[in-house]
């Protein structure tokens, strides 16, 4: 038996500046002793010098960065008739280019902002009313403004406190504070019949009772009296001429079991009835005992008809041994029932 994610447009500044005032234009690198500041010389499509707006040479221009205007506060170039009288119009002229000016500034720098916030308000829209994934998995749904930082997941907290272990079947076939379940002989052998190994037997008769000497023969009596036994349940089983009667003793405690296993004499008495005549009346049978927890249990085992039991006899040895391991099972079974009700009980709600 086995038990198992821009820059500013910034002016282009001209080499050698030394910065700007009032509406004047920058100097420009080279030019030595010109007063105000008069306009930048113009360049031939060939890179030949030309004549500025007064018949001076000028320095040749690759590329001109912006329109260039007179100074109307200039001495001899941009004043009227060279008497350092201001030009009125000029001023204005500047001035309204300085204003335009400016407002390509602003313009640009609006377009800018605008384009940053379409941004955050695009990307929040798109934050805000994308499907909710989020909450098809399991995890929170955004209700609020979208920030730029989340929260970090919490790390699992498990308690300090091992569970206690799950109860031993054995204990409750042992202690019978703990073996309260019913126990009757139609529990303890169910149904109509039982098949081992695929090897079937039919059910007979059944008993059981609490004056425990009265269903023994020989010396069994006096050793289950003597070691406290409480009720002995009786079946027969039969198969193919091979009559069994299996007994089981119920003591107060695994030690009183196991020492009427061990004072074992004679044997349980024959069950018939229901189909199953007499047998093991004066011939020779085969009678086996052991014990699990607080209960013992005796099998009687031969010939239906009366035959002795030889050494040679297979099936009533193995009769014997099917029925043996049956008990044992609905024995442990029992227990096993048992400690799954109580782990139940003591589990904490859900």
């Amino acid at each position: 038996m086995s038990f198992g994610g821009p820059q500013w447009p910034q002016e282009p500044q001209q080499q050698g500046q030394q910065g700007q005032s009032g509406y004047g234009y920058p100097p420009q690198q080279g030019q030595q002793g010109q007063q105000g500041y008069g306009y930048p010389p113009q360049q031939g499509p060939h890179g030949q010098q030309q004549q500025g707006p007064y018949g001076q040479q000028q320095p040749a221009y690759e590329q001109q960065q912006w329109q260039q205007r007179p100074d109307p506060f200039a001495g001899g170039q941009g004043s009227r008739a060279g008497d350092g009288t201001p030009d009125w119009g000029a001023l204005a002229d500047a001035s309204a280019a300085g204003g335009r000016r400016k407002r390509r500034l602003l313009v640009a720098g609006g377009i800018v902002a605008t384009i940053a916030v379409g941004a955050v308000v695009a990307t929040a829209v798109v934050a805000t009313n994308k499907k909710n994934d989020e909450a098809k998995n399991g995890g929170p749904t955004p209700t609020g403004s979208v920030t730029a930082t989340a929260s970090p997941t919490p790390a699992p907290t498990f308690s300090s406190v091992a569970p206690p272990p799950p109860p031993d079947p054995k204990d409750y076939i042992t202690d019978p504070k703990k073996d309260k379940a019913p126990l009757t002989a139609e529990g303890l052998f169910p149904g109509r019949k039982l098949t081992m190994f695929g090897r079937p037997y039919q059910k007979g008769a059944t008993s059981a009772t609490t004056k425990c000497a009265s269903v023994t023969t020989g010396g069994l009596g006096s050793v289950l009296q003597k070691n406290g036994c409480e009720r002995v349940l009786r079946a027969t089983y039969v198969k193919d001429g091979v009559a069994i009667t299996v007994g089981v003793a119920v003591f107060p405690s695994e030690k009183a079991a196991l020492a009427a296993k061990k004072q074992a004499t004679g044997g349980i008495a024959p069950l018939a009835g229901k189909g199953v005549g007499t047998f093991c009346h004066a011939t020779v049978c085969l009678r086996r005992s052991n014990s699990v927890g607080r209960y013992a249990y005796f099998t009687q085992a031969g010939f239906a008809d009366g035959t002795k039991v030889t050494t040679k006899d297979k099936p009533v040895f193995q009769a014997s041994d099917d029925l043996g391991t049956f008990v044992f099972n609905q024995i442990y079974a029992r227990g096993r029932s048992q400690a799954k009700a109580a782990a139940a009980a003591s589990a904490p709600p859900q």
